[in-house]
């Protein structure tokens, strides 16, 4: 038998863009999909730059792994997609504040367009619940 797939879009998160939720949940595994740095409450983007948007990005992620039972400290990995690498600091700035001294598995890429004008930066994860 199959493992039964759970998905979900919490309230106070960015609303996807296309026919998905955020989440799928299976088990203690989580993952979630490419978001962006959206500002929830208003559907703009959280900023023109790539530190807002990030920051952006993972508040979203932390109120999405709680409806699931889990935070930013069981992330297992990260992957990042940075439409400029000239903004990889700036990224990472923004990206440790969010996590603190967990460090999860982390790739970031460079691409050369986003879905949605005006966004910098999008990210997608895996992690596992706190049980």
């Amino acid at each position: 038998m199959a493992p039964n797939v759970e998905t979900s879009t919490p309230p106070n998160t960015p609303a996807p863009i296309g026919p998905y939720n955020h989440i799928a949940k299976t088990g203690p595994f989580i993952t979630i999909g490419g978001t962006a740095g959206v500002d929830p409450a208003t559907g703009k983007l959280a900023g023109p730059d790539v530190h807002a948007q990030t920051k952006a990005i993972l508040n979203s992620f932390a109120v999405m792994l709680a409806s699931v039972g889990s935070d930013l400290g069981h992330v297992l990995h990260i992957n990042v997609f940075l439409k400029e690498m000239a903004d990889f600091e700036r990224m990472n700035q923004a990206y440790i504040e969010a996590m603190g001294g967990h460090r999860p598995a982390r790739t970031v890429i460079g691409v050369r367009e986003l879905p949605r004008p005006g966004v910098l930066v999008t990210m997608n994860l895996t992690a596992v619940t706190r049980e």
